[in-house]
């Protein structure tokens, strides 16, 4: 459900606002997705803005462009298309000390934490990420921020260009999340609070506690407590839930999502490897009744699938070489000469084929290793990234699909025999057979005729695969319903108001 913003008509402005967290995964990217529902539903023509993201979890934008995607998805529920001034900084790791920077939708190279954060072009980086927002407030009303982390990290406070100090630029009124899961929020929102400079303590209008289990009425005294400690009300108290889907925004979910093989369902296991990227290209296929989909370096478990699927990854080689010493390679290889499905993904497909080579030092100091060997293709990491929305025919089907690229690598095949079929005559990933294939096209199990097309080969039971784009809007009308119910709606607008 994509609008136009010129054809809204709000007469009200809302200042910006912003939520902010006492750590990583407290609920803010939720929340803030929520957020830009409800001000939507309510005639207002949101957009969504977080200055820098770090994830492996991205998309493009409809001019080709890389961000993060969360951003994506909270701009889907606002109704827009998304837009890199949405994300105009994303940090995609590629070692444990190492990031590819994407600045405004294009990668600029690879940096160390230590050289990322040198005070040297930290001023150019916050002039670009200023210049995004100013582009979006003239536009849209109200913007919707999200921070990062925690935002009392007084050893990078300095140099940030996320949190507070872009609350500051923004004058939002600003919300802080906090998780009751974690414990400690007594001493968490306390110590974060108290640690703020005056003027960005100011900007604090409320709490929201997150991830609330039993009865909410006991916490009264508890709430009571916060608020004379922090000098700002408790707005809202969330409750725990698992009946509402929206797109996680990194990896660190996949913890709660590690299961196994079981009986009677379609048995399908994404392969965890140490660099996963776009997780969510499984979400649909996670969805539906004929499957039980899992993330798994067992070997063991591996073997007990019918269907392996290689994700993507944001260092290939490396990772390529870690599944050789695990023995999750040989598993794949294994479930492949068992006549189970084994498809690759991005990253995955290029793991598939002969060999990986990174002449130039992109992702890994590592210049080359070889594949698993179950397609004839062969890959040459190159400079330029490939972003781009995408339609095409799967296979001999007819059914119109659609996905989206992110890659820097150029596979080649010995012969021609591709998967897809794009409307300007290319072509996309190699079919060895039905049960072996591999595609650079992120999102292609988001297609229905894929999906059961994959599945046909273990089960007979039709399903009926629901319009996932209504399914999504349905998903964002109940987490606004919800948010609605246990936040006081009345006290924020009065907060953007005056």
């Amino acid at each position: 459900m994509i609008k136009d913003t010129e054809s809204i008509e709000c007469t009200e402005y809302l200042k910006p606002i912003m939520f902010v967290g006492t750590a990583s995964d407290v609920g803010k990217s939720i929340i803030t997705t929520g957020f830009c529902r409800i001000f939507m539903q309510d005639g207002y023509a949101p957009a969504p803005f977080k200055a820098q993201n770090m994830s492996l979890n991205s998309y493009v934008t409809s001019e080709g462009l890389e961000i993060g995607r969360a951003q994506a998805v909270q701009a889907e529920a606002a109704g827009i298309s998304c837009h890199t001034d949405m994300n105009p900084v994303l940090l995609k790791p590629t070692t444990d000390k190492s990031s590819q920077v994407i600045l405004l939708g294009k990668a600029i190279g690879n940096m160390s934490a230590k050289d990322y954060f040198k005070p040297e072009g930290r001023a150019q980086l916050f002039a670009e990420v200023k210049n995004a927002f100013h582009r979006l407030r003239v536009k849209y009303n109200p913007v919707v921020m999200e921070g990062a982390g925690s935002i009392s990290e007084l050893n990078l406070k300095s140099r940030d260009i996320t949190n507070m100090r872009m609350a500051k630029e923004a004058e939002a009124a600003t919300y802080l999340v906090t998780d009751i899961e974690r414990g400690g929020i007594f001493a968490s929102l306390y110590g974060t609070i108290a640690l703020l400079d005056e003027d960005e303590r100011k900007l604090i209008k409320g709490i929201i506690i997150n991830k609330f289990r039993g009865d909410m009425g006991l916490f009264d005294e508890g709430k009571k407590k916060i608020e004379e400690l922090c000098g700002v009300p408790v707005v809202g108290i969330l409750p725990y839930f698992k009946d509402i889907v929206i797109e996680e925004e990194d990896s660190v979910a996949l913890t709660q999502k590690m299961t196994r093989a079981v009986d009677g369902k379609v048995n399908i296991v994404v392969i965890l490897f140490n660099r996963l990227s776009n997780f969510t290209d499984f979400n649909r296929l996670e969805s539906d009744p004929r499957v039980n989909l899992f993330y798994s370096n067992n070997a063991a478990e591996i073997l007990k699938a019918d269907i392996v699927i290689l994700p993507g990854t944001k260092n290939t080689i490396e990772d390529a070489i870690a599944i050789k010493n695990n023995g999750v390679a040989k598993a794949i290889n294994e479930a492949f000469k068992n006549d189970k499905t084994v498809i690759g993904i991005c990253g995955g497909y290029q793991m598939m084929g002969g060999s990986i080579a990174d002449p130039h030092g992109l992702e890994s100091g590592i210049s080359q290793t070889d594949g698993l060997g179950l397609l004839p293709v062969h890959t040459i990491l190159q400079a330029e990234k490939t972003t781009r929305q995408c339609f095409f025919t799967y296979q001999n089907l007819k059914d119109k699909c659609t996905g989206y690229e992110i890659h820097m690598g150029e596979t080649l095949a010995t012969e021609a025999r591709p998967l897809n079929f794009l409307p300007d005559g290319q072509t996309d990933g190699y079919l060895f057979n039905n049960k072996c294939w591999g595609t650079y096209m992120h999102g292609i199990l988001d297609n229905p005729a894929v999906i059961n097309h994959l599945l046909a080969e273990y089960t007979a039971i039709e399903h009926t695969i629901t319009d996932y784009a209504q399914y999504k809007e349905e998903q964002y009308d109940k987490l606004a319903a919800l948010l609605r119910e246990h936040i006081d709606m009345e006290y924020v607008y009065k907060s953007l108001k005056s």
